[in-house]
């Protein structure tokens, strides 16, 4: 059934979907000055069904633009799709920053899209991602409909489809090794998800398409991922740089590059920025193909990609001690990471100690236990770390300790950097491992992707614990304009 977006009274746009009719938070007349003005701010946040082609496209399309009477706005690439629209071939949906990874409105819809990108429904069902959101599978669908006009269903199956089109725009790969990287189960069913939606097989798009393409180089990629501006890719960086695991990552104002290990596999990634263009170029080397989907969604993660400046930046600057820093800093992000237990031994690692000196720590548990690649190293599993003598490289006998019992608990499957079930819960299941307290819990959160993350026992932080309160959702980006504004 096609969901139809119409004005209210209040001029809210509208979804109606199967009889359920809810406000999203973009106004007609605001996705029409977007649309008419090729706002980049607004790529991603809403998609444009256009009915006299059945078509739907970013707000940014180059195409001229169609009648007002023929346009119909949707609040995800899935609601568009599942309304019967196929993707511009011209705009490219799949290019786009996609649907904020924080909807502000919904807290478990948010988590639940987080999970999704990370292959949660791969080969998982719906029922096993409720449940690890805490909900009844039939009210998490709800949820999604209401706020995305998709079911998480849909939502993955876009995902799915959008890669896969990058993968056939872009790059050399066979068909076959496409359908795999991008999570669809057969070649078979690859195919006619294509036929259905673009009226063509995969191998007709690529003939059709005159771009350059990568993958020339057995195991080598790159890809453009785009953001929503401003990006302040200098404060990214300025956050990083000194944090960098001597052996593991190596960065400079120009570029981010780094080790990577996935399912006993190894290989480097590497992230550039083209301003320009509003994207971060990544450069991937790596031998296996079916993990490039997964390789990605990291590194988005990262540079947290999803972020929306606008939301994010016009909330925090309601408070009058953030609005100078806002103002000044605009488009700061919060810098993710590529492993969850990687973040968790760096911080227990920086407890208590300058963050150079924390550097230095983990530049010498690397080159003692990490994985060799000859001229650079993979940062040890929880495995090796679970059974090591840590006291080798200079650690005290108690920072040994809560690094084994950390790494001892992963390993064992009784903790994880799963906030899916919330930020409470989550600091709570990890500060009952010994030395690790709130403020690391919360780093920690904060680093893994929670927006909302706020370690209040930190040295600049401690004094907005109160006011911090006012700042919900965004509380992890407050703490990054503090964290900058303070050393700026």
């Amino acid at each position: 059934m096609d969901r139809e977006v119409t004005k209210s009274e209040n001029g809210q746009v509208s979804v109606a979907h199967c009889g359920i009719i809810e406000a999203v938070e973009l106004t007609r007349t605001v996705c029409d000055r977007a649309r008419l003005a090729r706002d980049a701010r607004f790529d991603g946040r809403f998609f444009v069904g256009v009915t006299s082609t059945r078509i739907y496209c970013r707000p940014v399309c180059p195409a001229p633009s169609p009648k007002p009477s023929n346009v119909i706005y949707y609040p995800s690439a899935a609601a568009a799709a599942e309304a019967g629209f196929r993707p511009c071939l011209r705009c490219r949906p799949e290019t786009s920053p996609g649907t904020p990874a924080w909807l502000g409105t919904s807290v478990s819809v948010s988590r639940g899209l987080r999970l999704i990108a990370e292959g949660a429904l791969d080969e998982n069902s719906v029922d096993e991602l409720a449940e690890r959101l805490g909900l009844g599978s039939r009210h998490l669908r709800r949820m999604f409909l209401q706020h995305l006009g998709a079911t998480p269903i849909a939502v993955a199956q876009t995902r799915r489809v959008h890669f896969a089109k990058k993968l056939i725009d872009e790059t050399l790969l066979p068909m076959t090794q496409v359908a795999m990287a991008s999570g669809f189960g057969s070649i078979r069913r690859f195919n006619a998800t294509f036929q259905k939606l673009y009226g063509r097989t995969p191998g007709d798009l690529r003939r059709s398409t005159s771009r350059e393409r990568n993958g020339n180089e057995s195991g080598v990629y790159t890809f453009r991922l785009g953001y929503r501006p401003p990006y302040n890719w200098a404060a990214m960086i300025g956050f990083l740089a000194p944090r960098a695991m001597p052996g593991v990552e190596t960065i400079t104002i120009d570029e981010y590059r780094r080790t990577i290990s996935l399912d006993g596999s190894a290989g480097f990634i590497s992230v550039r920025p083209i301003f320009a263009k509003t994207y971060l170029e990544l450069r991937i080397e790596f031998p296996e193909p079916s993990a490039l989907f997964r390789i990605v969604e990291r590194v988005r993660n990262i540079f947290d990609l999803r972020a929306d400046p606008a939301d994010v930046d016009g909330h925090l600057m309601r408070d009058a001690s953030l609005k100078g820093m806002v103002r000044k800093h605009a488009g700061m992000r919060v810098p993710g990471c590529w492993d969850g237990f990687e973040i968790a031994v760096r911080a227990i690692l920086g407890q208590q100690v300058s963050v150079k000196g924390a550097t230095t720590m983990a530049g010498r548990l690397v080159a003692e236990f990490g994985q060799d690649l000859g001229d650079a190293r993979i940062f040890p599993n929880a495995e090796v770390l679970a059974d090591a003598d840590l006291t080798r490289i200079g650690l005290t006998k108690h920072r040994a300790h809560s690094i084994r019992e950390l790494a001892s608990a992963v390993a064992r499957g009784e903790a994880s950097f799963d906030v899916s079930r919330g930020l409470e819960s989550f600091e709570e299941t990890l500060t009952r491992l010994p030395g690790i307290g709130p403020w690391t819990a919360q780093y920690i959160a904060m680093r893994i992707g929670e927006p909302d993350a706020f370690p209040s026992g930190d040295l600049y932080l401690r004094s907005f614990a109160k006011e911090s309160e006012a700042w919900r959702p965004w509380r992890a980006y407050a703490a990054m304009y503090i964290w900058n504004g303070s050393h700026s």
